[in-house]
């Protein structure tokens, strides 16, 4: 059965799935966490409607200043997208006809984009009898004569982070086989910015890094993303753009969400606790989890558990996780949750309660 390769969207789940969709539905599936978006969004929508009357800036601004001074570099080391996902089809184009390195599993937006511009892909397998690791010399292999690597950190979908010793091991091969460095950072919020290779990216000129609003400040129908990298290289990302790509109101808020230190602490805080509970609860009913840094982790069934009735069968209940069918290594045998607030995740855990004693 071919299911949706995303989460965030149980409506279309449930009809592939032939199944009637329940009243209620708790959605594990999405990334998103669940305390909402900033509030000066809500307090400030009356002053943003002027916004509609009037065409946005081309560049993104105040967006694309409002991310270089949060990150301490030159407005021209950044170029805002209609989210993240936007600028993997202006990367796809970059590599158009040439090899690219995927370390698999992966975000299938890596794939789809680099697919429709006709790039031969090269795989470099994680495994679970490995817990998901990378092998940085044998992705520094793959990358000879290929023209770019990519690699989300903290990993999407098991949420392992890499530390700056393994990224800049990796990038520095990279740099020797001529190679591009794509970094997907969407989720490094959540393990912090110390992680983040951006504060050494002049040193590292071949690497590209992407970043996304959508994960950490709760806004994704707003799309909104953004890339760091050197100035001709975002220049030349940049012309496969449309013109406007950025709505302008999109624009303003996220150069808000930049300013919002304590919600940000907050978020984290909430994340990295449900994210610790639920490891608990599912480590001490046999569970096997990923070794997650990010506000979602996955998870394995106890040995001789159907994977594919457990999905079906909490589905009927109303409760949606993220399936791996579409994540190559995992193969529906694992699930990934996105932490939500905690009388949600409470209701989760009674529900795997009740399966594990039914089944």
């Amino acid at each position: 059965m071919n299911l949706p390769d995303h989460g965030a969207n149980p409506q279309r789940l449930y009809k592939k799935m032939g199944m009637e969709r329940p009243q209620r539905i708790w959605d594990f599936s999405e990334n998103v966490h669940p305390f909402g978006p900033p509030a000066f969004i809500g307090e400030s929508w009356q002053s943003l409607q002027h916004l509609i009357t009037s065409y946005p800036d081309p560049d993104g601004e105040p967006f694309r200043s409002a991310a270089a001074r949060y990150h301490e570099v030159e407005p021209d080391r950044v170029i805002a997208g209609n989210g993240a996902a936007e600028i993997f089809t202006w990367l796809a184009r970059r590599y158009r006809g040439k090899r690219v390195v995927l370390i698999e599993p992966a975000f299938s937006e890596y794939r789809k984009t680099l697919e429709a511009e006709g790039a031969e892909i090269k795989t470099v397998q994680l495994t679970e009898e490995n817990g998901w690791r990378l092998d940085i010399e044998q992705a520094a292999k793959a990358a000879k004569g290929s023209a770019a690597v990519y690699i989300c950190n903290p990993h999407n979908p098991t949420g392992r982070l890499l530390q700056q010793s393994e990224l800049l091991a990796l990038a520095e091969a990279c740099a020797e086989a001529g190679c591009e460095l794509v970094l997907d950072e969407a989720f490094i919020d959540f393990a912090g910015e110390e992680f983040s290779l951006i504060p050494l990216q002049k040193s590292l000129p071949h690497v590209i890094i992407v970043r996304s609003m959508t994960k950490m400040y709760a806004i994704p129908g707003l799309r909104l993303g953004y890339a760091l990298g050197e100035p001709g290289i975002l220049d030349e990302l940049k012309q496969g753009a449309a013109h406007w790509n950025v709505n302008a109101i999109s624009s303003h808020i996220g150069a808000g969400c930049f300013k919002e230190q304590a919600y940000r602490n907050q978020v984290v805080k909430e994340a990295v606790a449900e994210r610790n509970k639920m490891v608990r609860f599912l480590t001490g009913n046999g569970f096997q989890t990923t070794d997650s840094s990010a506000n979602f982790l996955a998870f394995r069934l106890p040995h001789g558990k159907d994977a594919d009735r457990f999905f079906e069968e909490l589905l009927a209940k109303g409760i949606v996780l993220r399936h791996t069918k579409s994540f190559r290594g995992m193969d529906g045998q694992w699930f990934r949750i996105g932490m939500k607030s905690a009388d949600r995740m409470e209701e989760l855990r009674g529900a795997i309660v009740q399966w594990l004693q039914d089944n």
